[in-house]
């Protein structure tokens, strides 16, 4: 792959390709434990988005748009490629329905969109988040941080830490901050969301809201846990993404 899409396990002969867009902060590592479990169903790919690990020192992305287009720009999509399926979490969910959404409009529609700790974007702003990432300084950033529970405790409290930390996170904040979200004709794949049922930023029913979203198709699954409960779950997590590929009924919640 190039600059944006990486492989931990590859998998050519799954017939599909699942491209996961990371939460705010966030980087492939994250989705180390999910591509293992889904590997072998699908061909896991992990966007690496600038500004961190082996892309640190590169120019953050300053919109959602330009994510887009340069993960399509590198993604192969020509004939003979297997077809494809969005993952996204957090700001990734955005990220992976502008996604479905882009390819859509070019004829190219995934066969389904899973997404996770996400309102869906068609409610009101910040109906259950707090205020926008420009008007908080580095402790109340920090504060934030620790009521989403995603980021370990000793990092938080590490200054040196914090300097190569939050200059993503708040870019990536500012990406989510920025977001317009427009409306426009309903998905054809099948869409499948799941959250946590002690999200402080995300409601059961905000989630649930992403069904007027597609016309292929809708399962909800609320799980235990906060805004991070994907990796006390994986198992599950992965049989949903498998049983939102077509051919297989969805799931539903345990």
């Amino acid at each position: 792959m190039g600059d944006w899409i990486r492989c931990f396990h590859p998998a050519p002969d799954a017939g599909v390709r699942l491209l996961c867009f990371p939460h705010a902060g966030g980087s492939v590592v994250a989705y180390h434990g999910l591509s293992a479990a889904v590997s072998g169903r699908v061909e896991p790919l992990m966007v690496q988005y600038p500004g961190r690990q082996d892309r640190f020192g590169e120019p953050f992305a300053a919109g959602a748009d330009e994510i887009v287009d340069a993960v399509l720009d590198e993604l192969p999509r020509g004939p003979g490629e297997a077809p494809l399926a969005l993952f996204g979490h957090s700001m990734g969910a955005l990220l992976a329905f502008e996604t479905a959404r882009r390819l859509e409009r070019e004829g190219q529609p995934p066969v389904a969109l899973v997404l996770s700790g996400r309102a869906a974007p068609s409610l009101p702003r910040r109906t259950a988040a707090t205020r926008a990432v420009r008007d908080m300084d580095d402790a109340e950033l920090v504060e934030e941080m620790r009521k989403l529970s995603g980021t370990a405790d000793e990092l938080l409290s590490s200054p040196e830490l914090l300097s190569i930390f939050l200059p993503p996170m708040r870019a990536d904040y500012q990406i989510v901050d920025d977001y317009v979200y427009r409306a426009g004709p309903p998905l054809s794949c099948p869409v499948a969301v799941l959250t946590g049922d002690d999200d402080p930023r995300v409601a059961p029913e905000e989630a649930r809201a992403w069904e007027s979203e597609t016309r292929g198709g809708f399962s909800c699954h609320v799980l235990a846990g906060g805004h991070f409960f994907l990796d006390g779950h994986l198992p599950y997590v992965a049989d949903v993404i498998a049983a939102t590929l077509p051919g297989r009924e969805a799931m539903t919640a345990p």
